[in-house]
């Protein structure tokens, strides 16, 4: 199979528990970041691991994604997604305090199962998504939060 690994950073002028109660919100994502959220459930919780069903927008397109998610207040969340479209991969959003707000470091593992994505997969994900991610997630946090 072939991975493809994503890494940004980016710094958000705000405190690290506002990033992580707004980030830790599964449910309301769609509302806060409609470009890349349709629909979040949590099917299951026990303590903080999650088990949730999502519905995510991204290459034109809506597809169910199924999520094992562990919170780590107040540092972040990781995930192991697998998607109906031949994808699956880790998935880190980790946070530290800096002195100008909060340092969000995030990767993504993804693993390509599906042919057709292992053959234009890394020219889109590699080139497209992490602008995608950083356009509809990151700016629209420092939005949200920044003052």
């Amino acid at each position: 199979m072939k991975k493809i690994y994503l890494k940004g950073s980016w710094v958000i002028k705000a405190p690290r528990e506002e990033v992580y109660k707004t980030m830790s919100d599964f449910e309301n994502m769609p509302k806060y970041f409609p470009k890349v959220a349709q629909s979040i459930r949590i099917v299951k919780k026990d303590g903080n691991n999650l088990i949730m069903e999502a519905r995510v927008k991204t290459f034109g397109g809506v597809f169910l994604v199924h999520m094992q998610t562990e919170l780590r207040p107040p540092f972040g969340y990781v995930s192991d997604n697998k998607n109906n479209i031949g994808t699956c991969g880790h998935e880190e959003f980790l946070m530290e305090e800096i002195p100008e707000g909060t340092k969000i470091n995030y990767t993504y593992d993804v693993e390509l199962k599906n042919l057709i994505f292992r053959i234009f997969g890394n020219f889109l994900i590699k080139r497209y998504a992490m602008r995608f991610w950083q356009h509809a997630v990151i700016d629209k946090l420092k939005q949200m939060l920044e003052k």
